[in-house]
């Protein structure tokens, strides 16, 4: 949907980095990474975004490196990082745009998961609510549930957003050992912004 909109799939990808990382500088090798796409094709939306002012460069005291530049000179050339510009002026709806994107996959990803095990509990943080740096993304408190599949899931939609889509799955058995020990993993998921879409877990326990 929005690299129809927008025209082109690594510009959908560097959009939502940016956009969910507004704070955060970086190189043009460690967004080509981020994204895993071509350094050439990064480069070249990177001048687009710059053109309409979305993003800022950023200048460092770092040198260059010739392949972010596309050029063999770069003695003297100082390394350029790249962030969101806080004074865009349609910021807000940008970003609004990508969480909404990012909450219609949620909204199909709830009924895949569920078709992979006896699912008890499911909650979606991290990226699907606009806290890149939670614990997870995805949540699952599941019996028989079949993480192969999950995965192979997540892979397709990973290529397409440009970010990588973290989830943590456990029995019940196991969530009731951590959570009675007091796990700080467990805790960090529990104490984090979320939005639970399935818990019939305690409601079984009782």
């Amino acid at each position: 949907m929005l690299e129809q909109l927008f025209g082109s799939r690594t510009r959908v990808k560097l959009l939502s980095l940016v956009l969910r990382y507004p704070h955060d500088a970086m190189f043009v090798r460690e967004l080509t990474r981020k994204i895993d796409t071509q350094i050439n094709a990064v480069r070249r939306e990177l001048q687009n975004l710059l053109k309409l002012g979305l993003i800022i460069e950023v200048d460092s005291n770092e040198e260059a490196d010739p392949e972010e530049l596309g050029t063999k000179k770069t003695f003297g050339v100082k390394r350029r990082y790249y962030m969101t510009n806080p004074d865009f002026p349609l910021l807000p709806e940008m970003t609004s745009l990508i969480i909404k994107a990012q909450l219609m996959l949620e909204k199909h990803l709830d009924q895949e998961i569920q078709e992979y095990g006896d699912v008890r509990y499911l909650a979606f943080l991290g990226m699907f609510i606009g806290k890149p740096k939670a614990p997870v993304d995805i949540f699952i408190v599941a019996n028989g549930f079949d993480a192969d599949r999950l995965r192979e899931t997540l892979q397709g939609m990973e290529h397409d957003l440009g970010t990588e889509i973290n989830f943590s799955v456990m029995t019940p058995e196991e969530y009731a050992y951590r959570k009675e020990m007091t796990d700080k993993f467990l805790y960090a998921i529990l104490e984090a912004p979320k939005n639970v879409v399935v818990d019939t877990l305690h409601s079984r326990q009782a």
